[in-house]
């Protein structure tokens, strides 16, 4: 299926997308995606929404989004975001937020959608769903993917960026025909520093400190769903559709 035209959630306020929404296979799916860093939640919701029709938004395109635009071009919370980031500071909740509530139409958009990167805490659970309930939409499900920490550290690990493209590789499951070069660019292949196993066991830890709450949240309203995802894209993908869209 062709992909979403995502200018409403990337630019927000006024902005409206130029394509109809796709029609959803099945009915139309509202997922909140939740897993640890380099659990590969970004490779399952591309999978997720070219098969089902749903619209990927992720609140990591929206920064990136951001940084692109011209002043005038941002909005009030973009622009706040974008300040808190140039300091290198985290981007706290009522900002996250501020974005999220600036595209309310793209959570009640008919075909669906897969929310990645939001939320991260019972904090912001808790305001998404009022907003949900403002516009009279429910969510599906909570798809959590599960990895051991040891498998998760070995993943992020083997990663590199390409100094140019910005293409990601992994050395055990996706490298460069060439070793330390892009295949599209030919630009260099570089380790990011948050990318370092150190670094990673950091992250990893700051992660499990939100995750058990928000998972505890979600299983309350009998919502979420543990997707293990050990295993090639595809067999995850398989996975998810036994464990969940059959259900």
């Amino acid at each position: 299926m062709p992909k979403h035209d995502r200018t409403a959630w990337l630019k927000g306020g006024e902005a409206r997308c130029e394509m109809s929404p796709r029609q959803p296979l099945g009915k139309a799916w509202r997922i909140v995606l939740l897993g640890a860093p380099g659990v590969g939640k970004g490779t399952q919701a591309e999978l997720l929404a070219e098969r089902l029709g749903t619209c990927h938004l992720s609140t990591g395109d929206i920064f990136g989004s951001a940084r692109c635009l011209q002043d005038e071009e941002q909005t009030p919370a973009m622009h706040e975001a974008l300040n808190f980031m140039r300091r290198g500071a985290l981007v706290p909740d009522k900002t996250v937020l501020g974005l999220v509530g600036e595209r309310l139409r793209c959570l009640r958009c008919s075909g669906g959608f897969l929310l990645d990167g939001f939320p991260r805490t019972v904090a912001q659970a808790e305001e998404l769903e009022k907003l949900l309930q403002t516009e009279n939409v429910k969510l599906t499900a909570g798809f959590n993917y599960e990895l051991p920490d040891d498998k998760i550290i070995a993943r992020i690990a083997g990663r590199r960026t390409c100094a140019n493209c910005k293409s990601v590789y992994n050395l055990a499951t996706h490298p460069p025909k060439v070793a330390g070069l892009c295949d599209h660019c030919g630009g260099e292949l570089f380790q990011r520093e948050d990318d370092r196993p150190e670094s990673v066991e950091i992250r990893m830890q700051a992660y499990e400190e939100n995750a058990k709450p928000l998972i505890e949240f979600y299983e309350q309203r009998g919502l979420i769903i543990h997707i293990s995802a050990e295993g090639t894209p595809e067999a995850v993908y398989q996975r998810t559709r036994l464990l969940a869209l059959t259900r």
